[in-house]
């Protein structure tokens, strides 16, 4: 088998992605309808067929074709011929996720597993609402209370809730305001169906590191529903990508990369995200590559990557840039100043008339360098253009490697469960308490009934008794009832 596949090719020369280079990241830019989905599939596919485990969304469901063998594409023939190339049509293995369930196995992740950061992100809250949610967080881990779903974040929101100023000595101020903040976006996230992200079993990472005969399983996120709830779409794969960088070991240099992951729609991991997440992407993204993952973003425009990341980014296909206004010129001039430049080419000129499938291109070389700038068309994919059936996407959902795993959802002891029993408990002690203390109050009562007849009977005695003298010497003897 060959060590890597040809992408795209140019007037004199094919152009490939070098396995060797492929961690060090790449970007895909375009605007809409220009070629990028199908630049997405061949690059994937190619490194299946090479054994590269590959993680994408798939934001229209054209992506599923990766499953089935292409061909009957009068299209596809003709590019094929005009490369002089062949057309050995085949497919890719693939297995499908869906955090509803619905077009794929069920993805899901645990609170504790989410943190704070990004479920701040998610739930949109401000730096103050983010630093009780981070206190909430803390005490959780402190009593050893697991937050699975979202009815253990509910529970816990409420117990320091109540608890605020026992708390506040130890974990500073919880701000009702805040707290109340903290659970109306929690109930606007579970009126968009988030709940369906929070749970067991959490989807453990390896799982997305298979092959299956030689080939490269590619994991496909439906992300057609997703995209409707952007920060949920964005901080899931942001947590995709935390757990590739917490759990894999490191993989220093190697001649192929150990996975690939690609960012479709890239703009939503980065809109109105706060700069200590944007550090913190920018971080994974800088040290990730050691551990044999290489990132890939791809959106419409080179300028909705920020420039600190977007720096990591050695691998480049920009495909045509409409220029429209004059922002829009500029983010054309910045896009061809980002590639290295070809005295033979206006790269900027160039990306304003690209066709579709057309697209200039700078891969790094073996020794890390961008070559230098091509315009090329992209070689078509193998397996099929477009969606594939719904009736082979379940044929290919019931025989998958990992459906017997995650389809069926678990409910651990967790925070709702230990809060819930710390309640009864507290309720079963109360009411022993209070059934205690009538007791005493009722034997209290009664002894009083008898002290007070005896009361009675001694002001009797001493209306009966005329004389001071009589007066003083029952008060002598029985003055403690009078004195009452």
């Amino acid at each position: 088998m060959s060590t890597s596949y040809p992408i795209a090719k140019s007037a004199d020369q094919f152009l490939t992605l070098l396995p060797s280079m492929a961690n060090r990241h790449g970007l895909i830019t375009g605007a809409t309808g220009t070629g990028k989905t199908i630049t997405l599939q061949k690059i994937i596919e190619s490194f299946s067929m090479i054994g590269v485990p590959c993680v994408v969304s798939d934001i229209k469901g054209d992506l599923s074709g990766l499953a089935d063998v292409g061909g009957n594409n009068q299209k596809v023939t003709e590019r094929f011929s005009s490369m002089g190339l062949e057309s050995d049509y085949q497919k890719s293995p693939v297995t499908f996720w869906d955090v509803w369930g619905e077009n794929g196995h069920p993805v899901r992740a645990t609170i504790s597993d989410m943190g704070p950061l990004l479920l701040s992100r998610l739930l949109g809250l401000n730096e103050t609402q983010s630093g009780v949610l981070t206190l909430i967080f803390k005490v959780a881990d402190d009593e050893g209370l697991a937050l699975l779903d979202l009815k253990d974040l509910r529970a816990m929101i409420v117990n320091v809730g109540e608890r605020a100023k026992e708390l506040s000595l130890n974990y500073g101020n919880v701000s009702t305001a805040s707290i109340g903040a903290i659970q109306r976006s929690l109930l606007t996230l579970e009126s968009q169906g988030g709940e369906k992200l929070f749970g067991e079993p959490m989807l453990n990472i390896h799982d997305l590191i298979q092959s299956i005969n030689g080939k490269g399983v590619v994991n496909l996120l439906d992300a057609t529903k997703l995209m409707n709830t952007p920060k949920l779409y964005g901080s899931l794969l942001l947590w995709m990508l935390s757990e590739l960088f917490e759990t894999l070991p490191e993989a220093g240099d190697s001649s192929v990369p150990k996975l690939l992951f690609f960012f479709d729609e890239a703009h939503l991991l980065f809109t109105d995200a706060p700069d200590v997440l944007i550090e913190k992407i920018e971080q994974v993204v800088r040290l990730i590559r050691s551990k044999g993952v290489g990132i890939y973003f791809i959106t419409q425009h080179p300028n909705d990557i920020p420039e600190k990341i977007a720096a990591q980014l050695g691998n480049r296909v920009a495909h045509a840039l409409r220029a429209f206004t004059p922002k829009d010129q500029q983010a054309v001039r910045a896009a061809a100043e980002t590639m290295r430049d070809n005295e033979s080419l206006d790269e900027k000129t160039a990306l304003m008339e690209l066709g579709v499938g057309e697209a200039l291109i700078s891969f790094l070389d073996e020794k890390g360098t961008p070559s230098i700038t091509q315009r090329c068309f992209v070689i078509p994919p193998l397996s099929h253009i477009g969606p594939i059936t719904d009736t082979l996407r379940h044929e290919l959902m019931s025989n998958s490697i990992v459906g017997t795993t995650y389809d069926q959802n678990i409910d651990s002891e967790s925070a709702y469960e230990r809060l819930n029993k710390r309640l009864s408990e507290q309720s079963t002690q109360k009411a022993k308490e209070i059934e205690e203390e009538t007791a005493a109050k009722e034997e209290k009562t009664v002894s009083r009934g008898r002290e007070t007849a005896m009361e009675a009977l001694a002001k009797s005695a001493a209306r009966a008794i005329g004389s001071q003298l009589g007066r003083e010497i029952i008060r002598g003897v029985l003055g403690s009832l009078f004195k009452r």
